[in-house]
């Protein structure tokens, strides 16, 4: 009679240890069901066009004709490639100019419309107008502004007597580069600034008083307070900007053709000059990874620093 009573519990554990694992097996498939779309769509939109153009980087791909194989020889060729090392330079000078610009222009934005004073909710949405344009249109709507003959910006020049004749600002390139710096600030400055705003807004305001409290000034709150505080969305906001400048092609290509000079093609614009202008997609399609394998080599770069930075005490 004991025994039986004493071995009676352990079939009652064994069925609710069953029917635990079954419920964490049916929550297991169910969550596999909800995002099974979006895997879908990952596969067939990124993963299998990754594979298609690593193997078409492996091989010469004319567009008409049979393909060959040629193993590595297309990545060994952009090794010596002075035109694509010259995008690769003048991509980065870009990068590094432009998005220290949006910061530049952006943080002081945020800073402003961060704050609950008169007309905010019209300063925000006025600043981020010029986002919701297309990077096409915007690029159309300011190669027109900067035309010498129908334009706005040259006529202006002179009338304010800063030059004696209209310049063609588009025919320099350093004029050139300037008028499409201010283009790209002007259409994304109002992105990163709503990102940054975010950050602002999550930062209690409890630490700002106590900080101002305690006789801490309005640069020192900013130094030792908002921007530590502020890490990951400028981390975000910094991979963002950098991703978007290294990918940069519509203003090249819309409003100077990449001149004066060839000067002004970037590494895309070069991708694009050699699979659909030159029709070498074998190659286009190595330069393609080789652009990818930069743009993960930065993010992860950007993201490790971000991990270090707040590792420090």
């Amino acid at each position: 009679m004991t025994s039986v009573v004493s071995s009676s519990p352990l079939p009652a554990t064994r069925a609710r240890g069953h029917s635990r694992r079954r419920r964490r097996a049916s929550t297991g498939w169910r969550g596999l069901a909800y995002i099974a779309p979006a895997m879908l769509l990952v596969l067939v939109f990124f993963v299998l066009p990754v594979l298609l153009t690593v193997w078409m980087s492996l091989h010469n791909w004319p567009l008409m004709g049979a393909q060959k194989w040629i193993g590595l020889k297309n990545y060994t060729r952009l090794l010596s490639d002075a035109r694509f090392l010259q995008a690769l330079n003048f991509t980065a000078f870009y990068t590094l100019v432009v998005t220290i610009a949006i910061f530049a222009v952006a943080f002081p934005l945020a800073l402003f419309v961060e704050k609950q004073r008169r007309f905010v909710g019209f300063y925000r949405t006025v600043i981020f107008l010029p986002v919701v344009v297309g990077l096409a249109t915007a690029s159309l709507l300011w190669a027109w502004l900067a035309n010498v003959d129908s334009g706005f910006f040259s006529p202006l020049l002179k009338l304010l007597g800063l030059v004696d004749r209209s310049p063609n600002l588009l025919a320099r390139f350093d004029t050139a580069f300037l008028t499409i710096i201010v283009m790209v600030v002007w259409k994304i400055a109002g992105f990163t600034m709503i990102l940054l705003l975010t950050g602002l807004q999550a930062i209690p305001a409890e630490l700002d008083e106590a900080a101002r409290i305690d006789g801490a000034r309005r640069f020192q709150r900013f130094r030792h307070l908002t921007l530590p505080l502020m890490r990951r969305t400028i981390a975000l906001a910094l991979i963002v900007s950098i991703t978007g400048s290294i990918l940069a092609f519509d203003q090249f290509y819309i409003m100077t053709s990449g001149g004066p000079q060839n000067r002004m093609i970037s590494v895309v614009y070069y991708i694009f000059n050699q699979s659909f202008v030159s029709f070498n997609l074998g190659y286009g399609a190595a330069l393609s990874i080789v652009l990818l394998a930069i743009l993960v080599v930065i993010s992860i770069a950007q993201l490790k620093l971000l991990k270090i930075g707040e590792e420090r005490p």
